[in-house]
């Protein structure tokens, strides 16, 4: 018997990166999780990988109406739940004067209304005691060049894990916020060129006061904890980044 054993679990944005590492710990501990994500192939890797107690939904995080067709999926699947994990999202690098609109649009979109109305429709179906985390970033409260965006989009969410969390505690669920530093998922090969990406990652590790990345499996103790045993804590940040935001 895992320590999770017998939870349900939503995971948005589950696979791959942090919401797979974070799905992969529960599912190890005894969970049954839904993880979702736009890419078929993706997702079914990652439900070979996760084994007979994850379901892999393909669902898109800037679709109201994609979002109330999982929340009624996530119902028929699995009644209530223990945990909502709200982590689909995108990067986008820009310097400020030359940030499309479609840009713009899309960080704005997916990253902060698809986590709001993703918990505004799984709601209902969350059990007393149940918590709630988003994906936040260090960059809401760094000032960085090429992510103005991005950064408003993680911010708006910095404010929505406040508000939600207040509007919540009536049905004793808990909302609170994991913000990711630099941590080594992959993303930067896929959004940059090699050398640019393999650059990039070494001058983040130069800069950080810990001098080195995170890894995946850090963020996914940290999500866990706030969504299972962070029992008193509503409303919170915690900043998962090798001290680079608060040092």
């Amino acid at each position: 018997m895992g320590k999770y054993a017998g939870k349900k679990v939503v995971i948005t944005g589950g696979s791959s990166g942090f919401g797979l590492t974070t799905a992969q710990l529960l599912v190890d501990e005894g969970a049954r999780v839904l993880i979702t994500g736009r890419d078929k192939e993706r997702l079914d890797a990652a439900a070979a990988q996760l084994g007979d107690r994850a379901i892999a939904v393909r669902s898109d995080a800037a679709s109201v109406s994609a979002i109330d067709a999982l929340a009624d999926q996530v119902e028929s699947e699995f009644g209530t739940v223990d945990a909502l994990f709200a982590n689909a999202g995108v990067t986008g690098f820009a310097p400020f004067e030359a940030t499309s609109e479609q840009l713009f649009d899309q960080l704005l979109t997916i990253n902060a209304k698809g986590p709001y109305f993703t918990v505004q429709k799984l709601a209902p179906l969350l059990a007393a005691g149940s918590g709630v985390v988003l994906t936040t970033s260090v960059v809401n409260v760094l000032g960085l060049p090429m992510l103005s965006a991005y950064a408003a989009s993680k911010a708006a969410l910095r404010s929505m894990t406040r508000s939600l969390a207040r509007e919540l505690l009536p049905k004793r669920i808990r909302v609170n916020a994991v913000s990711p530093g630099p941590i080594d998922t992959g993303i930067l090969e896929k959004t940059l060129p090699p050398e640019a990406a393999e650059q990039t990652k070494t001058e983040m590790a130069a800069e950080n006061p810990m001098v080195r990345l995170g890894v995946p499996a850090e963020i996914a103790a940290a999500v866990v904890f706030l969504a299972f045993d962070a029992t008193y804590t509503t409303g919170a940040e915690l900043a998962v980044d090798g001290g680079g935001s608060q040092l």
